[in-house]
């Protein structure tokens, strides 16, 4: 196909021919692309007075300075050519997918004894590719399946026939747990191998049908052969895709190859939901956003989400179902909006998900503060509590057998993190492994000081553990004169469950509450920020124990020392005059020599 250019003056001279249209700019770029069932009359409608077209088509058409055509046998060709042209260029007024990302694949790979691993690169020729998978979990499952029922390597072994017979390999701990038969030392043939692969390619390409087929036959000969602990075998992969197969299934299984399309727009976006049926189970399942250019019809939007949906999940389905008709009919596949029956259930399906993520964007994209204030509100709600929680404050304690214990206080205002107020405690009055204690410790420092500062106190405190941790918190609020003045809770991370002081009883906030995950969050940061504490205290007092092991080393030696140089490796890297620097002669010269003899030991 070869384009063909004209200005903007010899629009009528264009053939009244199906095809593909570009308009360029003043500065020779591509400003749009378009497909027609006749060119001339497509084009010619741009410029005609009195179309009744929109403001942006007029600004586009005001831009236009050249005009290049390719012409195509039908209308459906001119379709698909207008897509890969969009994707590979994207003219700043065509509408486009919100949506960047390199989904992930599952190769199977050309080599003896191929293997099936995951990949987000498409390179020809390295094996054959299946997806992409609309998410990484969706591909795992499938991938977790393949490994649980067939005996696939996952090592990167090369193994070439002589290889093999040079014994090369040894068996790994794949083979000695079942999950391989060592075709690496020559335990498996090629092509015995080669069975469980083209199941696998089966269950790849969707057709659980197949491999299901397969099983239940091998079961069945085994058992008639009374080689039960084999059929058992082949009833125990069988059983796994069922099980798979279940979670799947959801529409009649007779509906072997459909794509099903719902959309829901408002005034400038457009949201189209894609589920690939298979055998009566959704495989694929993924929403975008197409954000309208040219006041473009939900019909024109459709029509975009489908050529470009099923191209970027390799579908060739016969079939397409939605929940609008469109405004065209096309030769390449047979479009329906069906009325009643499972296909019509696909569709309500399809749509249900297109309006979730609609609702769920727009509540994302909405004004900040609005939604803080929408979860906080949320949560004053769950709690009852009397004023709305946006100073929030959380405690957790860390200690490894009693060793180094350590706590921390993470600060949430207006429901996000204030990370300059976060605080670190070293436990001073707790000897041993005493969480209650060292609860009680912390909350009734940091709560002492606020007060002697007269700075705000928080309208809600948390504390990462059960009864037992809140009423050690609550302890040191009495011998401030503050409990009861500021709301207190414990979460118990097991159940997720929220107490209060003093009731027997637990409550339970639904697991999908905002306000339950702005708790959740807050806690896990709250035990992020101690173990990263934890750990630094851990290992400062490790190389701390190391240089006071040296002769005439303190305790206050070390500390010096190890704030300047941060590590024992730069202690033993620096020279005798750095260290002079910092402690006196002798000191200098202990430390100097333990090292350096230690270094070259």
């Amino acid at each position: 196909m070869q384009a063909s250019s004209y200005s903007v003056e010899e629009h009528n001279n264009l053939p009244g021919l199906p095809g593909v249209y570009k308009y360029y700019n003043t500065e020779n770029e591509l400003i749009y692309v378009g497909k027609a069932k006749n060119l001339k009359k497509r084009v010619s409608s741009y410029f005609l007075k009195n179309t009744g077209v929109n403001y942006k088509t007029k600004r586009m058409v005001r831009e236009i300075r050249k005009i290049e055509i390719t012409i195509v046998d039908n209308e459906f060709d001119a379709l698909l050519l207008e897509n890969n042209l969009i994707k590979k260029t994207q003219p700043k007024y065509n509408i486009l997918l919100k949506d960047d990302k390199t989904y992930p694949y599952l190769m199977l790979t050309n080599e003896p004894f191929p293997r099936i691993y995951p990949t987000r690169k498409h390179i020809p020729g390295r094996g054959t590719y299946y997806g992409p998978f609309a998410s990484v979990k969706a591909m795992n499952n499938v991938l977790e399946l393949i490994r649980n029922i067939f005996t696939v390597r996952t090592c990167r072994l090369d193994l070439s026939p002589h290889k093999i017979r040079e014994q090369k390999y040894k068996v790994c701990l794949e083979y000695h747990i079942g999950n391989c038969l060592g075709p690496c030392e020559g335990l498996q043939s090629e092509p015995d191998y080669l069975i469980d692969i083209e199941q696998a390619k089966n269950i790849l390409k969707g057709n659980l049908g197949i491999a299901k087929t397969y099983f239940k036959k091998n079961m069945q000969e085994a058992a008639e052969n009374l080689a039960f602990e084999r059929a058992q075998y082949f009833k125990n992969k069988l059983d796994l895709l069922e099980k798979y197969h279940a979670k799947s299934l959801i529409a009649n299984p007779s509906i072997s190859n459909l794509d099903v399309f719902g959309i829901e727009t408002d005034e400038k976006i457009a949201y189209v939901n894609y589920l690939k049926i298979i055998n009566g189970a959704v495989i694929i399942t993924k929403t975008v956003e197409l954000r309208k250019k040219l006041d473009e019809t939900e019909a024109e939007l459709l029509l975009t989400a489908i050529v470009r949906l099923r191209d970027q999940f390799n579908s060739d389905a016969q079939e397409i179902i939605a929940n609008i008709p469109l405004e065209e009919e096309f030769e390449g596949f047979n479009f329906s909006v069906p009325k009643i029956g499972d296909k019509k259930k696909l569709i309500e399906l399809s749509l249900k998900n297109a309006k979730y993520y609609k609702k769920e964007k727009l509540l994302a994209s909405g004004d900040v503060s609005d939604k803080k204030f929408r979860v906080l509100k949320q949560l004053q709600s769950d709690l009852s509590l009397k004023e709305m929680p946006d100073h929030i404050e959380c405690f957790d304690n860390s200690n490894i057998q009693g060793t180094n214990p350590v706590a921390s206080m993470v600060c949430f205002l207006n429901g996000k993190p204030a990370i300059k107020e976060y605080r670190h405690y070293h436990i001073k009055t707790v000897i041993g492994p005493d969480d209650f204690a060292s609860m009680t410790e912390v909350v009734g420092r940091r709560y002492k000081r606020l007060i002697e500062e007269e700075k705000p106190l928080p309208k809600l405190i948390v504390i990462d553990g059960g009864k037992g941790q809140l009423s050690s918190a609550v302890e040191a609020l009495k011998e401030l004169n503050i409990y009861g003045k500021i709301p207190i809770i414990g979460i118990a991370k097991r159940l997720e469950e929220i107490y209060f002081p003093e009731d027997q009883f637990p409550i339970h906030i639904d697991k999908k509450s905002e306000s339950l995950r702005l708790i959740q969050r807050i806690r896990d940061e709250a035990h992020r920020f101690a173990i990263t504490f934890h750990r630094q205290v851990r290992s400062k007092n490790a190389i701390g124990s190391k240089l006071t092991e040296i002769e005439g080393i303190g305790e206050h030696t070390a500390e010096k020392l190890l704030s300047k140089f941060k590590s024992l490796k730069k202690i033993r890297e620096s020279t005798f005059e750095e260290i002079l620097s910092i402690v006196g002669k002798d000191k200098a010269e202990k430390v100097y020599d333990a090292l350096k003899e230690k270094k070259s030991g």
